[in-house]
């Protein structure tokens, strides 16, 4: 069973920064993609940012220059790192794990971390 623990998120100004974590254990699969997508109230889920085993990373378009992601593959672990927010940038933030399996992809998930953007 694979289980995504997050850490991070919270109250921050416009303009201000905040890091996120997140810690997967249990059976991976060693080529695999690691991510952060968000949803907003009323809005869809939408894809942050992710990046593959071998660090190569995809940004969305509303967070690239601002945010960054960066991976430790010996700990199973993924990191966001979100500079000059934004109040747009308010949402629940879900840690994604997936990797390719019989033709599709697994999905994990994490239990989702409040990022709010706020004076």
């Amino acid at each position: 069973q694979v289980q995504l623990v997050e850490s991070g998120g919270g109250l921050v100004q416009p303009g201000g920064f905040l890091r996120l974590s997140c810690a997967a254990s249990g059976s991976i699969f060693s080529a695999n993609v690691m991510g952060w997508y968000r949803q907003a109230p009323g809005k869809q889920r939408e894809l942050v940012a992710h990046i593959n085993n071998n660090g190569m990373s995809s940004y969305g378009a509303s967070v690239k220059g601002r945010f960054t992601i960066s991976r430790d593959n010996a700990k199973n672990t993924v990191t966001l790192q979100m500079n000059s927010l934004k109040p747009e940038d308010t949402g629940v933030y879900y840690c994604n794990l997936q990797w390719p399996r019989d033709g599709t992809w697994l999905n994990y998930w994490g239990q989702g971390s409040q990022v709010t953007v706020s004076s």
